[in-house]
């Protein structure tokens, strides 16, 4: 029946075991970005606040690369 497949589904799902390493998933993407905004020339103390912020990395980065100060890049972005 119906009732028995869903239990068997349900009891036969895997359980989750990676949670906790999936925990640690924004602060990777955010150490990530904060090391591309300063290798894109951004100080620390506005690639911290870019990194950890929505903004698009491809255009924090593309506004400083077309050589625009990282200080009022980071102005117009955030």
């Amino acid at each position: 029946s119906f009732s028995e497949r869903n239990v068997t589904t349900t009891s036969a799902m895997p359980e989750t075991t990676e949670a906790p390493l999936n925990e640690n998933e924004p602060a990777r993407v955010e150490s990530w970005r904060l090391h591309i905004l300063i290798e894109a020339g951004y100080p620390v103390h506005l690639a911290e606040r870019l990194a950890g912020s929505e903004v698009d990395l491809h255009n924090a980065v593309e506004l400083v690369t077309r050589g625009c100060d990282p200080t009022t890049a980071a102005e117009i972005l955030l």
